[in-house]
Parts: structure tokens; sequence; C-alpha cells
């Protein structure tokens, strides 16, 4: 039996591994947010490590406004580095694993070819650089796993997905950025790769470092939106334009494709098209409507 704890468990990918934990009796689960383990707070981390038996840290816990964390830097590091630090000396000192969870915004997006672990970092936005600060503490942990992802959505909480499903309900035409190019990632999809590396280091040596995971294919957030409206049967007509015609405080990389190679061939993973995975979200969502 493994003993996982999660951290920032009530954000999406937090609660799609709740969802997917009730297919995994043999392991033990602790699931905890702000109200459970704050950890941008040592002592708290300290005391928490000490108090539980712990074999996998899975850390979902982040600042993620991105446009705020503009002014907002300070409390961003603190959140998306500072707090690693914590968890990373706790994990060292109980000999824990640690698999924390990072971002495409890591990259300036200049490149044209999906970005490959080893390609140079530059990011763009205070976000983007208190994550990879996040990752430069995270590294620093023995047994890690840093999985960097992009354009992550889920029946939980707010995401992009649901933002175009309730104004495609509401308006009769929309304006969505062309311009920037990556993949959408089912958080769900996520979770269940994140759960079959702790299975597998269950019982063979942890292959450690940085990998990238989103699901396949490739899109601009204005074909993600066509997409959505076809799928959900909205008559929203989605009008393509340009990054600079949507000023955001936050600058976003145009181009942030991954390359999933790595992740593939040293654990064995399969990934769907973002195409087959929205439509299952999009199922998942109706179902939820009408329970």
């Amino acid at each position: 039996m493994s003993h996982i704890l999660i951290t920032g468990s009530n954000g999406q990918l937090g609660n799609e591994l709740r969802v997917l934990s009730k297919e995994y009796r043999n392991d033990h689960f602790i699931f905890t947010d702000l109200d459970e383990l704050d950890i941008a707070d040592k002592q708290a981390v300290d005391a928490f490590f000490a108090a539980n038996q712990i074999d996998f840290v899975v850390n979902c816990a982040a600042y993620t406004a991105v446009d705020k964390a503009e002014t907002d830097e300070d409390i961003a590091f603190l959140l998306n580095a500072t707090a690693v630090s914590y968890l990373v000396e706790a994990c060292t000192t109980h000999q824990i694993k640690l698999i924390h969870i990072s971002t495409d915004y890591v990259f300036d997006g200049c490149g044209c070819v999906p970005y490959r672990e080893e390609n140079n970092t530059n990011p763009l936005s205070a976000y983007g650089r208190t994550k990879l600060a996040g990752e430069q503490a995270a590294s620093k942990c023995p047994q890690s796993v840093i999985i960097r992802t992009s354009w992550l959505y889920s029946s939980f909480g707010n995401n992009f997905v649901k933002t175009m499903i309730r104004l495609g309900k509401e308006r009769n035409s929309l304006n969505v950025v062309f311009d920037q190019i990556g993949t959408p990632t089912y958080a769900a999809d996520l979770a269940q790769t994140i759960l079959s590396i702790i299975q597998y280091a269950s019982t063979k040596p942890l292959q450690t470092g940085i990998f990238h995971y989103s699901n396949e294919g490739v899109c601009s957030w204005y074909d993600f939106a066509h997409e959505i409206m076809q799928l959900c049967g909205l008559s929203c007509q989605v009008n393509p334009i340009e990054a600079k015609d949507y000023p955001a405080p936050a600058p976003r990389p145009h181009y942030s494709v991954l390359n999933k190679t790595k992740i593939k061939a040293s654990y064995g993973i399969k990934i769907p098209h973002w195409r087959d995975s929205l439509k299952r979200c999009l199922k998942e969502l109706s179902e939820l409507k009408n329970s």
C-alpha cells in the first residue's frame, strides 16, 4: 500500500485525482487544501509530515491567477516556489517521492517545434517566473518528477471549457484568439497519468526529472472554442482575433505545444487526442447537470 498526499485537492486536478482514487482501493490517499495544510507555512508542513505516513506527494497546489500575478508576484512566488521548497525539505527528510505540477508558461512561445524538456526556458509573465522557480525548487528533491502541462480544464472549477459553454448560451457571437497555439489538457487524463506513475514507482525505481504532458494534437484557442460550440450544439458564432486585439496584463506564449515523447517512453503512457478528451469532459458535465 502506498500512502499518497494530494495538496491543492480542491482544484481541477486535485478533484480529478479524488474521483480516480476510488479505483485504487489498495492505496491510502490524504487530500488536503489550505484548511487542512498550508504548504506556505513551513512549521505546518514539517508537523504534518512528521505526523503522517507518506510515500508520495502530488503537489497540485498553485497560484494560478495568471493576470493577477502581474501585480501580486510576491504572493504567487510564496505559493508557487517558496512553498515547494518547504515540501522538498520535508520529502527529502522523510525519503518521500514528489510529483510536482508545472506549466507551459515557463516557455516564451517563440518556437515553432513542440518543446522538449531540455529546451531553454524564458517565461514572459510573473506566473511563469514563479512556476519556473517552483520547478527549480522541486528539482532539488532527490526523488522528484516535475510534469509540465498546458491549457488545463475539467468538469470541476472554473476553466475555458465552462466559460465558452456559458458565453455560448448567452451570446450570438464571441471573439477568441487564433494566434496562440497549444494543446488542451483534460485534467482527468493528467490525473490518470500521475496515478500510473505512482503505480510504476511502487515496484520500480522512480524515473526522475522533468516531463511534458498534454493531450495529443494541436489547436488554437479559436479552434478549441469552435469545437466546444459544435459539440454542444450552440449557435454562437466564434470569430478569430489576434492576441494584440485582446490585451491582457500577462503576456501568453504564442506557441506552447509540448513534446510528450519522454513521458510516453519512460512510463508507457498512452495519451488521448484533445478532441476525444473534450467529448468525455462534455459528457461528464452533461451527466452532472442531469444528476
